[in-house]
Protein backbone atom coordinates (compact mmCIF):
# COMPACT_ATOMS: atom_id res chain seq x y z
CA UNK A 1 0.00 0.00 0.00
CA UNK A 2 2.91 2.36 0.61
CA UNK A 3 3.61 2.39 -3.15
CA UNK A 4 0.20 3.82 -4.08
CA UNK A 5 0.85 7.47 -3.03
CA UNK A 6 4.22 7.45 -4.82
CA UNK A 7 2.63 5.97 -7.93
CA UNK A 8 -0.08 8.63 -7.82
CA UNK A 9 2.53 11.39 -7.62
CA UNK A 10 4.40 9.93 -10.60
CA UNK A 11 1.22 9.72 -12.69
CA UNK A 12 0.25 13.31 -11.90
CA UNK A 13 3.80 14.51 -12.56
CA UNK A 14 3.80 12.62 -15.87
CA UNK A 15 0.57 14.29 -16.97
CA UNK A 16 1.90 17.73 -16.03
CA UNK A 17 5.15 16.94 -17.84
CA UNK A 18 3.18 15.92 -20.94
CA UNK A 19 1.33 19.25 -20.77
CA UNK A 20 4.59 21.19 -20.47
CA UNK A 21 6.21 19.42 -23.44
CA UNK A 22 3.23 19.47 -25.80
CA UNK A 23 2.38 23.16 -25.34
CA UNK A 24 5.59 24.64 -26.70
CA UNK A 25 4.54 25.07 -30.33
CA UNK A 26 4.38 28.47 -31.98
CA UNK A 27 0.99 30.04 -31.47
CA UNK A 28 0.05 27.71 -28.62
CA UNK A 29 -1.82 29.59 -25.92
CA UNK A 30 0.17 27.92 -23.13
CA UNK A 31 3.70 28.26 -24.49
CA UNK A 32 6.16 30.16 -22.30
CA UNK A 33 5.95 33.87 -23.02
CA UNK A 34 9.38 35.50 -23.13
CA UNK A 35 10.10 39.08 -22.13
CA UNK A 36 11.83 41.56 -24.39
CA UNK A 37 15.25 40.86 -22.91
CA UNK A 38 14.92 37.25 -24.08
CA UNK A 39 12.73 37.47 -27.20
CA UNK A 40 13.80 40.85 -28.56
CA UNK A 41 11.54 43.81 -29.26
CA UNK A 42 10.83 47.35 -28.13
CA UNK A 43 9.82 48.78 -24.77
CA UNK A 44 8.19 52.19 -24.68
CA UNK A 45 7.77 54.10 -21.43
CA UNK A 46 5.19 56.87 -21.35
CA UNK A 47 4.42 59.42 -18.68
CA UNK A 48 0.68 59.81 -18.11
CA UNK A 49 -0.43 63.38 -17.40
CA UNK A 50 -3.24 63.04 -14.88
CA UNK A 51 -3.20 66.68 -13.72
CA UNK A 52 -6.57 67.38 -15.32
CA UNK A 53 -8.25 64.26 -13.90
CA UNK A 54 -10.66 65.39 -11.19
CA UNK A 55 -12.52 62.14 -10.62
CA UNK A 56 -11.36 58.55 -10.41
CA UNK A 57 -7.64 58.80 -11.24
CA UNK A 58 -6.99 55.07 -11.00
CA UNK A 59 -10.00 54.37 -13.18
CA UNK A 60 -8.68 56.80 -15.82
CA UNK A 61 -5.28 55.11 -15.76
CA UNK A 62 -6.85 51.66 -16.08
CA UNK A 63 -8.89 52.90 -19.02
CA UNK A 64 -5.68 54.31 -20.56
CA UNK A 65 -4.01 50.92 -20.26
CA UNK A 66 -6.99 49.18 -21.86
CA UNK A 67 -7.09 51.63 -24.74
CA UNK A 68 -3.37 51.33 -25.48
CA UNK A 69 -3.61 47.55 -25.23
CA UNK A 70 -6.41 47.57 -27.80
CA UNK A 71 -4.42 49.96 -29.98
CA UNK A 72 -1.24 47.88 -30.12
CA UNK A 73 -3.26 44.72 -30.72
CA UNK A 74 -4.85 46.36 -33.74
CA UNK A 75 -1.35 47.32 -34.85
CA UNK A 76 -0.67 43.60 -35.22
CA UNK A 77 1.92 43.10 -32.48
CA UNK A 78 2.14 39.53 -31.20
CA UNK A 79 1.45 39.22 -27.46
CA UNK A 80 2.04 42.86 -26.40
CA UNK A 81 2.27 43.68 -22.71
CA UNK A 82 0.82 46.97 -21.45
CA UNK A 83 1.06 47.76 -17.76
CA UNK A 84 0.91 50.68 -15.34
CA UNK A 85 3.74 51.65 -13.03
CA UNK A 86 4.02 54.28 -10.32
CA UNK A 87 7.53 55.66 -10.13
CA UNK A 88 9.11 58.33 -7.92
CA UNK A 89 10.79 60.80 -10.25
CA UNK A 90 12.06 63.18 -7.56
CA UNK A 91 11.69 63.44 -3.82
CA UNK A 92 8.06 63.54 -2.70
CA UNK A 93 6.88 63.29 -6.30
CA UNK A 94 5.36 60.37 -8.14
CA UNK A 95 4.93 59.74 -11.83
CA UNK A 96 2.25 57.60 -13.38
CA UNK A 97 3.89 55.62 -16.15
CA UNK A 98 2.68 53.32 -18.88
CA UNK A 99 5.04 50.53 -19.96
CA UNK A 100 4.40 49.07 -23.42
CA UNK A 101 6.33 45.94 -24.42
CA UNK A 102 6.17 45.07 -28.11
CA UNK A 103 7.86 41.69 -28.76
CA UNK A 104 9.40 41.34 -32.19
CA UNK A 105 9.10 45.07 -33.00
CA UNK A 106 12.51 46.70 -33.48
CA UNK A 107 11.33 49.75 -35.44
CA UNK A 108 10.88 52.29 -32.65
CA UNK A 109 9.37 54.95 -34.93
CA UNK A 110 6.69 52.57 -36.20
CA UNK A 111 5.88 51.53 -32.63
CA UNK A 112 5.63 55.14 -31.44
CA UNK A 113 3.45 56.06 -34.42
CA UNK A 114 1.15 53.13 -33.70
CA UNK A 115 0.42 54.54 -30.27
CA UNK A 116 0.97 58.26 -30.76
CA UNK A 117 -1.73 58.68 -33.39
CA UNK A 118 -4.43 57.73 -30.91
CA UNK A 119 -6.40 60.95 -30.20
CA UNK A 120 -7.71 62.43 -26.99
CA UNK A 121 -11.39 63.33 -26.84
CA UNK A 122 -12.82 65.76 -24.26
CA UNK A 123 -16.15 67.52 -23.69
CA UNK A 124 -15.96 70.84 -21.82
CA UNK A 125 -18.49 73.49 -20.83
CA UNK A 126 -17.96 77.10 -21.87
CA UNK A 127 -17.85 79.48 -18.89
CA UNK A 128 -17.71 83.24 -18.56
CA UNK A 129 -14.20 84.69 -18.75
CA UNK A 130 -12.78 87.89 -17.31
CA UNK A 131 -11.48 88.66 -20.78
CA UNK A 132 -14.25 89.38 -23.22
CA UNK A 133 -12.24 88.22 -26.23
CA UNK A 134 -11.61 84.72 -24.86
CA UNK A 135 -13.76 81.85 -23.67
CA UNK A 136 -12.79 79.58 -20.80
CA UNK A 137 -13.78 75.93 -20.51
CA UNK A 138 -14.13 73.78 -17.28
CA UNK A 139 -13.87 70.00 -17.53
CA UNK A 140 -17.05 67.85 -17.41
CA UNK A 141 -15.23 64.56 -16.81
CA UNK A 142 -16.63 63.22 -20.10
CA UNK A 143 -13.65 61.98 -22.15
CA UNK A 144 -12.69 59.28 -24.62
CA UNK A 145 -12.56 56.91 -21.68
CA UNK A 146 -16.31 56.44 -22.12
CA UNK A 147 -16.25 56.06 -25.90
CA UNK A 148 -17.89 52.92 -27.28
CA UNK A 149 -17.59 53.51 -31.03
CA UNK A 150 -17.44 56.19 -33.72
CA UNK A 151 -18.79 56.35 -37.26
CA UNK A 152 -18.62 58.69 -40.26
CA UNK A 153 -21.80 60.31 -41.57
CA UNK A 154 -22.57 63.17 -43.90
CA UNK A 155 -24.78 66.06 -42.86
CA UNK A 156 -28.34 66.24 -44.19
CA UNK A 157 -28.90 69.91 -43.42
CA UNK A 158 -31.22 69.08 -40.51
CA UNK A 159 -28.50 69.72 -37.91
CA UNK A 160 -25.67 72.19 -37.39
CA UNK A 161 -23.74 70.47 -40.17
CA UNK A 162 -24.21 71.64 -43.74
CA UNK A 163 -25.80 69.22 -46.14
CA UNK A 164 -23.24 66.77 -47.46
CA UNK A 165 -20.50 67.80 -45.02
CA UNK A 166 -18.73 65.01 -43.07
CA UNK A 167 -19.67 64.54 -39.42
CA UNK A 168 -18.40 62.22 -36.73
CA UNK A 169 -21.05 60.38 -34.73
CA UNK A 170 -19.83 58.95 -31.45
CA UNK A 171 -21.58 56.48 -29.19
CA UNK A 172 -20.83 56.32 -25.47
CA UNK A 173 -20.89 53.22 -23.31
CA UNK A 174 -23.56 52.90 -20.61
CA UNK A 175 -21.61 54.91 -18.04
CA UNK A 176 -20.74 57.59 -20.60
CA UNK A 177 -24.32 57.78 -21.87
CA UNK A 178 -25.57 58.42 -18.34
CA UNK A 179 -22.94 61.12 -17.78
CA UNK A 180 -23.62 62.77 -21.16
CA UNK A 181 -27.36 62.78 -20.50
CA UNK A 182 -26.87 64.40 -17.10
CA UNK A 183 -24.47 67.05 -18.47
CA UNK A 184 -26.89 68.07 -21.22
CA UNK A 185 -29.83 68.07 -18.80
CA UNK A 186 -28.09 70.31 -16.26
CA UNK A 187 -26.64 72.76 -18.79
CA UNK A 188 -29.39 73.58 -21.29
CA UNK A 189 -28.58 76.86 -23.04
CA UNK A 190 -24.83 76.53 -22.47
CA UNK A 191 -22.11 75.70 -24.96
CA UNK A 192 -20.64 72.18 -24.79
CA UNK A 193 -17.24 72.36 -26.46
CA UNK A 194 -15.74 69.28 -28.09
CA UNK A 195 -11.95 68.95 -28.15
CA UNK A 196 -10.18 66.39 -30.32
CA UNK A 197 -6.41 66.10 -29.77
CA UNK A 198 -6.59 69.29 -27.71
CA UNK A 199 -8.09 71.28 -30.57
CA UNK A 200 -11.55 72.83 -30.34
CA UNK A 201 -13.65 71.29 -33.13
CA UNK A 202 -16.99 72.87 -32.29
CA UNK A 203 -18.97 74.28 -29.36
CA UNK A 204 -22.70 73.79 -29.99
CA UNK A 205 -25.32 75.17 -27.62
CA UNK A 206 -27.22 72.51 -25.67
CA UNK A 207 -30.86 72.86 -26.74
CA UNK A 208 -32.23 70.05 -24.58
CA UNK A 209 -31.21 66.96 -22.65
CA UNK A 210 -29.78 64.32 -24.96
CA UNK A 211 -30.48 60.77 -23.80
CA UNK A 212 -29.24 57.67 -25.54
CA UNK A 213 -25.52 58.37 -25.36
CA UNK A 214 -24.95 59.63 -28.94
CA UNK A 215 -23.19 62.88 -29.86
CA UNK A 216 -22.44 64.45 -33.25
CA UNK A 217 -19.19 66.31 -34.00
CA UNK A 218 -19.56 68.52 -37.07
CA UNK A 219 -16.34 70.49 -37.22
CA UNK A 220 -14.77 71.81 -40.40
CA UNK A 221 -13.44 68.40 -41.48
CA UNK A 222 -12.50 67.26 -44.92
CA UNK A 223 -13.81 63.76 -45.71
CA UNK A 224 -10.29 62.37 -45.32
CA UNK A 225 -9.78 64.06 -41.93
CA UNK A 226 -13.14 62.86 -40.67
CA UNK A 227 -12.44 59.28 -41.82
CA UNK A 228 -9.03 59.31 -40.12
CA UNK A 229 -10.53 60.65 -36.88
CA UNK A 230 -13.23 57.96 -36.90
CA UNK A 231 -10.66 55.22 -37.45
CA UNK A 232 -8.40 56.51 -34.69
CA UNK A 233 -11.28 56.97 -32.26
CA UNK A 234 -12.35 53.40 -32.86
CA UNK A 235 -8.78 52.33 -32.18
CA UNK A 236 -9.25 53.98 -28.80
CA UNK A 237 -9.37 57.54 -27.61
CA UNK A 238 -6.95 58.27 -24.80
CA UNK A 239 -8.64 59.26 -21.52
CA UNK A 240 -5.47 61.13 -20.42
CA UNK A 241 -2.55 62.57 -22.43
CA UNK A 242 0.71 60.61 -22.54
CA UNK A 243 4.29 61.62 -23.27
CA UNK A 244 7.03 59.28 -24.45
CA UNK A 245 9.97 59.55 -22.02
CA UNK A 246 12.17 56.61 -23.08
CA UNK A 247 12.43 53.67 -25.44
CA UNK A 248 14.61 50.58 -25.37
CA UNK A 249 15.18 48.05 -28.11
CA UNK A 250 16.64 44.56 -27.84
CA UNK A 251 17.43 42.79 -31.10
CA UNK A 252 16.37 39.17 -31.62
CA UNK A 253 20.01 38.02 -31.68
CA UNK A 254 20.75 39.63 -28.31
CA UNK A 255 17.54 38.21 -26.87
CA UNK A 256 18.33 34.70 -28.12
CA UNK A 257 21.82 34.92 -26.63
CA UNK A 258 20.42 35.98 -23.25
CA UNK A 259 17.85 33.17 -23.34
CA UNK A 260 20.45 30.53 -24.26
CA UNK A 261 22.77 31.77 -21.51
CA UNK A 262 19.97 31.62 -18.93
CA UNK A 263 18.91 28.17 -20.05
CA UNK A 264 22.50 26.91 -19.97
CA UNK A 265 23.01 28.32 -16.47
CA UNK A 266 19.80 26.65 -15.30
CA UNK A 267 20.77 23.24 -16.66
CA UNK A 268 24.32 23.38 -15.32
CA UNK A 269 23.13 24.57 -11.92
CA UNK A 270 20.52 21.80 -11.73
CA UNK A 271 23.02 19.08 -12.74
CA UNK A 272 25.64 20.23 -10.23
CA UNK A 273 23.09 20.32 -7.43
CA UNK A 274 21.74 16.89 -8.40
CA UNK A 275 25.24 15.34 -8.55
CA UNK A 276 26.14 16.76 -5.15
CA UNK A 277 22.90 15.53 -3.56
CA UNK A 278 23.37 12.02 -4.97
CA UNK A 279 27.04 11.88 -4.01
CA UNK A 280 26.58 13.15 -0.48
CA UNK A 281 23.16 11.77 0.49
CA UNK A 282 23.04 8.62 -1.68
CA UNK A 283 19.49 7.21 -1.88
CA UNK A 284 17.80 10.26 -0.30
CA UNK A 285 19.82 12.36 -2.74
CA UNK A 286 18.43 10.37 -5.68
CA UNK A 287 14.90 10.85 -4.36
CA UNK A 288 15.55 14.56 -3.81
CA UNK A 289 16.69 14.83 -7.43
CA UNK A 290 13.50 13.15 -8.65
CA UNK A 291 11.45 15.51 -6.47
CA UNK A 292 13.46 18.40 -7.90
CA UNK A 293 12.59 17.36 -11.45
CA UNK A 294 8.91 17.25 -10.48
CA UNK A 295 9.31 20.65 -8.85
CA UNK A 296 10.67 22.11 -12.11
CA UNK A 297 7.89 20.56 -14.17
CA UNK A 298 5.17 21.94 -11.88
CA UNK A 299 6.79 25.40 -11.74
CA UNK A 300 7.08 25.63 -15.53
CA UNK A 301 3.45 24.52 -15.85
CA UNK A 302 2.39 27.32 -13.49
CA UNK A 303 4.43 29.84 -15.51
CA UNK A 304 2.61 28.66 -18.65
CA UNK A 305 -0.90 28.67 -17.20
CA UNK A 306 -0.89 31.95 -15.20
CA UNK A 307 0.76 33.11 -17.58
CA UNK A 308 4.03 34.67 -16.41
CA UNK A 309 6.17 36.57 -18.93
CA UNK A 310 9.59 35.04 -18.38
CA UNK A 311 12.56 37.42 -18.31
CA UNK A 312 16.22 37.02 -17.41
CA UNK A 313 15.36 38.01 -13.84
CA UNK A 314 12.64 35.35 -13.84
CA UNK A 315 15.18 32.68 -14.81
CA UNK A 316 17.39 33.89 -11.96
CA UNK A 317 14.44 33.54 -9.59
CA UNK A 318 13.81 30.01 -10.84
CA UNK A 319 17.44 29.02 -10.19
CA UNK A 320 17.33 30.60 -6.73
CA UNK A 321 14.15 28.74 -5.82
CA UNK A 322 15.87 25.47 -6.78
CA UNK A 323 18.33 26.27 -4.01
CA UNK A 324 15.42 26.72 -1.60
CA UNK A 325 14.07 23.28 -2.53
CA UNK A 326 17.49 21.66 -2.01
CA UNK A 327 17.98 23.48 1.29
CA UNK A 328 14.74 21.99 2.62
CA UNK A 329 15.85 18.49 1.62
CA UNK A 330 19.21 18.97 3.32
CA UNK A 331 17.49 19.88 6.59
CA UNK A 332 15.29 16.79 6.36
CA UNK A 333 18.13 14.41 5.53
CA UNK A 334 20.33 15.72 8.34
CA UNK A 335 17.51 15.18 10.81
CA UNK A 336 17.04 11.65 9.43
CA UNK A 337 20.75 10.97 9.84
CA UNK A 338 20.59 11.98 13.50
CA UNK A 339 17.74 9.55 14.12
CA UNK A 340 19.58 6.74 12.35
CA UNK A 341 22.63 7.36 14.57
CA UNK A 342 20.36 6.94 17.58
CA UNK A 343 19.43 3.47 16.35
CA UNK A 344 15.97 4.24 14.93
CA UNK A 345 14.83 2.06 12.03
CA UNK A 346 14.63 3.73 8.63
CA UNK A 347 10.85 4.24 8.57
CA UNK A 348 10.82 5.86 11.98
CA UNK A 349 13.84 7.98 11.03
CA UNK A 350 12.04 9.29 7.95
CA UNK A 351 8.92 10.27 9.89
CA UNK A 352 10.80 11.84 12.80
CA UNK A 353 13.28 13.56 10.47
CA UNK A 354 10.51 15.27 8.52
CA UNK A 355 8.69 16.26 11.72
CA UNK A 356 11.81 17.79 13.28
CA UNK A 357 12.83 19.62 10.10
CA UNK A 358 9.36 21.04 9.45
CA UNK A 359 9.51 24.15 11.72
CA UNK A 360 12.78 25.35 10.15
CA UNK A 361 11.51 24.62 6.62
CA UNK A 362 8.21 26.36 7.31
CA UNK A 363 9.82 29.49 8.75
CA UNK A 364 12.42 29.70 5.98
CA UNK A 365 9.87 29.40 3.20
CA UNK A 366 7.48 31.80 4.92
CA UNK A 367 10.13 34.53 5.16
CA UNK A 368 11.03 34.05 1.49
CA UNK A 369 7.37 34.21 0.53
CA UNK A 370 6.90 37.44 2.49
CA UNK A 371 9.95 38.90 0.75
CA UNK A 372 8.57 38.00 -2.68
CA UNK A 373 5.19 39.58 -1.86
CA UNK A 374 6.89 42.82 -0.75
CA UNK A 375 9.07 42.89 -3.87
CA UNK A 376 6.04 42.34 -6.10
CA UNK A 377 4.02 44.99 -4.28
CA UNK A 378 6.67 47.72 -4.25
CA UNK A 379 8.97 46.82 -7.14
CA UNK A 380 9.09 47.89 -10.76
CA UNK A 381 8.04 45.57 -13.57
CA UNK A 382 11.45 43.85 -13.76
CA UNK A 383 11.49 43.25 -10.00
CA UNK A 384 7.87 42.09 -10.09
CA UNK A 385 8.78 39.43 -12.66
CA UNK A 386 11.51 38.14 -10.37
CA UNK A 387 9.24 38.22 -7.33
CA UNK A 388 6.38 36.39 -9.05
CA UNK A 389 8.51 33.50 -10.32
CA UNK A 390 10.36 33.29 -7.00
CA UNK A 391 7.08 33.26 -5.06
CA UNK A 392 5.67 30.41 -7.13
CA UNK A 393 8.98 28.56 -6.80
CA UNK A 394 8.99 28.88 -3.01
CA UNK A 395 5.46 27.47 -2.73
CA UNK A 396 6.16 24.54 -5.06
CA UNK A 397 9.51 23.80 -3.40
CA UNK A 398 7.77 23.56 -0.04
CA UNK A 399 5.36 20.98 -1.43
CA UNK A 400 8.18 19.16 -3.21
CA UNK A 401 10.44 18.89 -0.18
CA UNK A 402 7.87 18.13 2.49
CA UNK A 403 5.39 15.96 0.62
CA UNK A 404 6.94 14.42 -2.50
CA UNK A 405 10.30 13.48 -0.98
CA UNK A 406 8.59 11.91 2.04
CA UNK A 407 6.18 9.87 -0.11
CA UNK A 408 9.03 8.50 -2.23
CA UNK A 409 11.25 7.69 0.76
CA UNK A 410 8.50 5.78 2.54
CA UNK A 411 7.71 3.91 -0.70
CA UNK A 412 11.26 2.59 -1.32
CA UNK A 413 12.58 2.01 2.20
CA UNK A 414 11.55 -1.35 3.77
CA UNK A 415 10.19 -1.33 7.30
CA UNK A 416 13.24 -3.09 8.76
CA UNK A 417 16.12 -1.60 6.80
CA UNK A 418 19.58 -2.80 7.82
CA UNK A 419 22.81 -3.81 6.16
CA UNK A 420 23.16 -2.10 2.79
CA UNK A 421 20.35 0.28 3.75
CA UNK A 422 22.56 1.77 6.43
CA UNK A 423 25.00 2.79 3.71
CA UNK A 424 22.29 4.01 1.30
CA UNK A 425 20.67 6.17 3.97
CA UNK A 426 23.86 7.56 5.44
CA UNK A 427 25.67 10.61 4.10
CA UNK A 428 29.16 11.98 3.62
CA UNK A 429 32.32 10.04 2.89
CA UNK A 430 31.85 7.27 5.44
CA UNK A 431 29.10 5.09 6.89
CA UNK A 432 27.33 6.59 9.89
CA UNK A 433 27.82 4.70 13.13
CA UNK A 434 24.53 3.71 14.74
CA UNK A 435 23.75 2.91 18.37
CA UNK A 436 22.52 -0.61 19.12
Amino acid sequence: MRFIPALGVLVIAGLIGWFVITTNGTGNHFRVKLGLDLAGGTELIYKANTAAVTGDKQGALSALRDVIDRRVNLFGVAEPLVQLEHSSAVANSQEDRLLVDLPGVTDVKAAVDAIGKTPTLEFKLAVASSTASTTAYTSTGLTGRYLKSAELQFGTGNSSAAAGSPTIVIHFNDEGAKLFGQITKDNVGKQLAIFLDGQLTEAPVIQEAIPGGTAVISGNFTPTEARDHVRELNFGALPVPIELISSNTAGPTLGATAFDAGLKASVIGFLLVALFMIFWYRLPGVIATVALVIYLIVTIAIIKVVPVTLTASGIAALILSIGMAVDANVLIFERMKEELRLGKDAHDAVGIGFARAWPAIRDGHLTMLISSVILFWLGTSIVQGFALVFGFGVIVSLISAVFISRVFLLAVIPEKARGVWDFLLSSGLRLNATKK
